[in-house]
């Protein structure tokens, strides 16, 4: 279920985060799912249990999961919505880089064409997930 690009420039933690996130996104992990264990997380990733407690203490922080002490770490309710929502403030974030992009007189295509290949490539690494 999850995995870890070792050469990546992104930390892991941070890379299990994203792949929380998305699973929560997509509906793979609902309200009420509990999480794999920490242990088993970290012998699945082969990274150290801090690195995991990392990742799931910053997702606790964000509200999208909660600790259950001895039984351990569920999705919220409403973790869905909260992401989608701060999903959809980086969407004002490009509309400000589009005025900067397009006052430095960078043609829209090239910009689209950006955006199309970032697109490609998430929906391509998805689908080797």
């Amino acid at each position: 279920m999850f995995s870890i690009d070792s050469m990546s420039r992104t930390p892991i933690y941070e890379q299990i985060i994203n792949q929380i996130e998305s699973f929560i996104l997509k509906g793979v992990l609902s309200p009420g799912d509990r999480l794999p264990s920490v242990r088993s997380l970290s012998v699945e990733l082969s990274v150290t249990p801090v690195t995991v407690l990392k990742a799931l203490g910053e997702l606790d922080l964000r509200g999208l999961i909660r600790s259950v002490p001895g039984k351990g770490y569920f999705v919220c309710e409403g973790a869905k919505d909260t992401l989608s929502e701060s999903r959809r403030v980086l969407l004002d974030k490009i509309e400000e880089l589009a005025h900067e992009l397009a006052a430095a007189s960078l043609p829209m295509e090239d910009v689209m064409e950006r955006i199309r290949k970032a697109y490609a490539q998430t929906e391509s690494n998805e689908r080797n997930v």
